[in-house]
């Protein structure tokens, strides 16, 4: 494990803590977040046992998590530290994009999963997306759980989706309007700023409505949001697909 540089209690820069077992990705990880003014890498760690600790000692504001570590795999990293008392963000990071991994750490609470083959402007941009509230899956993470939720996949029947897409439409029509604009755009990859700006609303606002959208349907992250608005059939109309 790298030695972390001390807390700063005063730092403006997203605070961001690297899990990695392979030194040679925590340095390419480290090189490449590092040259970003608004982000300080605080520590790393080689293995999900190392995280707790670090989290306790240098308060990171995300944690950027590899899935497969030999000790301590990344989602049970994940999962553990989700349920501490005001835990950090965690993005999952990865070279895997198995529909049981992904849904895995969306339920255990992570706010993006990202493949190690993204481009490094994005990995670097969601990040600071992350750190603002905005969670984010990769493009091809995204369509999987679209294709997934819509049944293309191996799994579920046409009574399936039919029953499936019902019961969602049940479940938009009890939203106001506004929310129901919210969560449309939720579904279609919008960051809250982009949400306040196309619906002229502040962004506070946004979050206001997505948090009432979460507790509405007892939903932990927005990408059930947006399985909720494809399942129901709301992206058709004008052919928008959700993106990350």
């Amino acid at each position: 494990m790298t030695t972390p540089t001390p807390m700063d209690p005063v730092a403006r820069p997203v605070r961001l803590l690297i899990v990695d077992d392979d030194p040679l990705v925590r340095a390419g990880l480290a090189l490449m977040l590092g040259g970003a003014d608004d982000i300080d890498i605080v520590g790393e760690a080689a293995d999900g046992t190392e995280v707790a600790g670090l989290v306790d000692w240098l308060r990171p504001d995300v944690v950027l998590m590899d899935i497969r570590m030999p000790a301590m795999d990344g989602l049970t990293a994940t999962e553990a530290l989700r349920a501490r008392p005001d835990a950090p963000e965690v993005i999952v990071l990865t070279t895997f994009h198995a529909d049981e991994q992904v849904l895995r750490a969306i339920r255990a609470g992570a706010a993006g999963f990202v493949l190690k083959d993204t481009p490094p402007a994005q990995i670097v941009e969601s990040v600071r997306r992350v750190a603002a509230g905005d969670p984010v899956l990769s493009p091809a993470v995204t369509r999987r759980l679209m294709d997934r939720a819509a049944g293309t996949g191996p799994r579920g029947g046409h009574d399936e989706r039919a029953d499936r897409a019902d019961r969602a439409r049940q479940r938009i029509a009890a939203l106001a309007e506004r929310e129901r604009e919210v969560a449309i755009a939720v579904a279609r990859g919008r960051s809250n700023a982009e949400i306040a700006a196309t619906l002229y609303l502040s962004v506070a606002t946004v979050k206001t409505q997505v948090s009432r959208i979460l507790a509405r349907f007892g939903f932990n992250n927005r990408v059930q949001i947006a399985l909720l608005v494809h399942d129901a059939g709301l992206l058709d109309d004008d052919g928008g697909e959700p993106s990350a």
